[in-house]
């Protein structure tokens, strides 16, 4: 039985209405329960996939830049929406190990394991000595084992080969039954990934679809089987 740390989200009930981030609808109607280890969170810009990963992370003791547990440097930041989230735990588990990880702050995070680190726990070289794409896999390679694993766009700096090289490591976690990810992405190959939960945030709230249903699957599937009719509407050719 995979251990699912935690089991459902919702807005609490004495939650403001109007302004950031109680205004977006997939805020204001959140109440989402999770079933399996790996779930994906999509949408467009703005829908709210971030802002709730964030309120998350606080919740459960990450810092708001990123990193396991241990990792403290950035107490001036905080997510507006953590107080106001009320998050169902396993009552049997505790969120002692995992990793948040931020591919907009993951520059900054490494700098700070750089600086206070040891690099042969991050694959033996320091991240900034590697590229964007090689730091991402270093974490994922070195850090990810068991625990709660919050993720935001962590193919930002992956070619499709790592995408995949991500996924492997992914179901390596899931075979062990020991980790829970919640992933917000825009990748439609991390979304491909099987027996996942896909919970799609729009102006409508929050919905599960299947992978084909994703725009990021139709959208994509649909330019590369044509992409001069796409080249024709957006160039107006």
């Amino acid at each position: 039985m995979p251990n699912i740390f935690i089991q459902a989200i919702a807005i609490k009930n004495n939650s403001p209405q109007e302004g950031f981030p109680f205004a977006i609808p997939a805020i204001k109607k959140l109440n989402l329960r999770f079933r399996k280890p790996i779930t994906f969170l999509v949408g467009e810009n703005g829908s709210g996939k971030s802002t709730l990963l964030e309120a998350i992370a606080e919740r459960c003791g990450f810092d708001a830049m990123g990193g396991n547990k241990q990792h403290k440097f950035s107490a001036d930041e905080y997510s507006p929406l953590a107080s106001h989230l009320y998050i169902e735990r396993n009552p049997m588990l505790r969120i002692d190990q995992g990793f948040f990880f931020r591919a907009e702050s993951f520059f900054n995070l490494s700098a700070y394991i750089d600086e206070n680190g040891n690099p042969k726990y991050w694959g033996g070289r320091e991240l900034l000595k590697q590229s964007h794409g090689e730091s991402f896999l270093a974490a994922f390679n070195s850090r990810f084992r068991e625990g709660l694993f919050l993720m935001d766009e962590p193919e930002a700096a992956l070619s499709p080969q790592r995408q995949l090289s991500l996924m492997a490591i992914i179901n390596g976690m899931e075979r062990e039954g020991k980790s829970q990810l919640i992933i917000a992405t825009h990748s439609p190959i991390l979304l491909a990934y099987p027996n996942a939960d896909i919970f799609f945030l729009d102006e409508n709230g929050i919905a599960k679809v299947s992978y084909e249903e994703t725009e990021h699957y139709r959208i994509t599937k649909s330019f590369l089987d044509n992409p001069g009719l796409y080249f024709r509407a957006l160039f107006g050719e």
